[in-house]
């Protein structure tokens, strides 16, 4: 018997906003960790820009049964938004959420990474997204580098 979970993408829909702010909310801060001073997480209800950005992108949602466990969001050609619950990292989540937004997009794909997300870093790069750019900003005021990886159309 196979007991390997299905996952299934799907598009989000607004009665999925409480588990996927809860899903950012605990990612966030591993996301963080090596990139950021850990003060810069900011729950994602309350983040202003974070929300703007949030509501303007097309968003997905990983499910396993009826729980999901994971989301991702496009804004043009951007991959703006990918976070997997950390109760379910290893599960190839990641992977068929930045499938499915890929497929969306139709010209250069871009995204933007902190320096350290090293595990962000290698699933775009598994991907073929190269590194662009890297530029010093801040995040929450907290001093940090971001990088831009773009995988060609």
């Amino acid at each position: 018997m196979n007991n390997k979970a299905v996952i299934t993408i799907r598009n989000y829909e607004t009665s999925d906003k409480q588990r996927v702010f809860e899903i950012h909310d605990r990612a966030r801060p591993i996301e963080l960790e090596g990139s950021c001073d850990p003060q810069a997480f900011i729950p994602l209800q309350d983040d202003k820009d974070d929300i703007e950005d949030f509501m303007a992108s097309r968003k997905f949602v990983a499910c396993e049964g009826e729980t999901i466990t994971g989301f991702a969001g496009i804004n043009g050609n951007i991959v703006s938004w990918l976070y997997v619950d950390p109760a379910h990292f290893g599960k190839g989540i990641g992977k068929k959420l930045l499938a499915v937004a890929l497929d969306q997009i139709e010209d250069e794909a871009s995204t933007y990474v902190l320096d350290g997300n090293t595990t962000a870093i290698a699933l775009y790069k598994s991907f073929g997204f190269k590194l662009a750019a890297s530029f010093e900003t801040d995040n929450a005021g907290y001093p940090c580098i971001c990088q831009k990886y773009t995988l060609p159309g």
